[in-house]
């Protein structure tokens, strides 16, 4: 929906893309996160958010790291602990800002990082990845996304909504419940959007999805266009792009 060309050359070409640091920051956020829960509820403080934060870019460290250097790119310290503390001090605020939007000891999640999958009648699969999945003692189910990132503007919220509103497609799909609530929570600046889904708005959003994979059918046939935006700057595939006078390559064979 953004930029149909960036999807290609993503998706299709799976050209290399270099993370950038707000991402592995964001990586590393929601990995504590997750961790977070595995400890009893008493001890899910930002303290041990914090310990856990010391131990994930250890571990990032040994595990991936080009990402550590990317995160430490521009710091000349000599000793590695002034070199941890500085690549971590971006994100403390970040958790702190998770902080102040609920306490985990009182949330007990019925899955995270859970991945659903299904597929639409029309014969379209349908995948996703959700952060976190809380059931009520009665049953009742809210999906929760974190964002490491500022809250949208007035005016561009739905589009911030219509990923949640794929995840509730899914688990309606899967589980045949919708749930009752979605919640995208912003760590940049300590901000919650709650949202109650609809059967109308989710089958709205399942002809939008109809929709796309219909348009990423033409596309295929007719070329996938550039659509310049403010967000172009970040772009890591310029090189390829026709807009910033960059060669695209040829498109690759698709599977059959």
């Amino acid at each position: 929906m953004t930029c149909p060309l960036l999807y290609r050359l993503r998706v299709i070409d799976k050209l290399p893309e270099r993370p950038s640091a707000a991402a592995l920051r964001g990586t590393l956020v929601h990995s504590v996160l997750e961790e977070l829960f595995t400890v009893p509820a008493a001890q899910r403080t930002a303290d041990t958010a914090r310990t856990l934060t010391a131990e994930h870019w250890d571990r990032m460290r040994v595990e991936a790291p080009e990402d550590a250097e990317i995160l430490a790119e521009g710091i000349n310290l000599a000793e590695p602990t002034d070199i941890a503390n500085a690549v971590i001090a971006p994100i403390r605020p970040l958790l702190e800002a998770y902080f102040t939007l609920e306490d985990p000891r009182q949330v007990e999640p019925h899955a995270r990082e859970m991945g659903v999958s299904t597929e639409l009648p029309s014969g379209l699969s349908l995948r996703g990845y959700i952060d976190r999945v809380d059931i009520s003692p009665t049953g009742l189910v809210r999906l929760v996304d974190y964002k490491t990132g500022r809250s949208p503007g007035a005016g561009f919220e739905a589009k911030a909504l219509f990923q949640m509103r794929f995840y509730a497609l899914l688990w309606w799909r899967t589980a045949d419940q919708i749930p009752a609530r979605l919640e995208l929570l912003y760590f940049g600046d300590g901000q919650r959007i709650s949202y109650e889904p609809t059967e109308d708005e989710l089958r709205a959003t399942e002809r939008k999805i109809m929709a796309l994979s219909d348009a990423i059918a033409r596309a295929a046939t007719h070329g996938f266009t550039a659509t310049p935006s403010a967000l172009c700057s970040w772009c890591s595939f310029q090189d390829a792009c026709p807009e910033f006078g960059g060669h695209t390559p040829p498109m690759p064979a698709l599977p059959q």
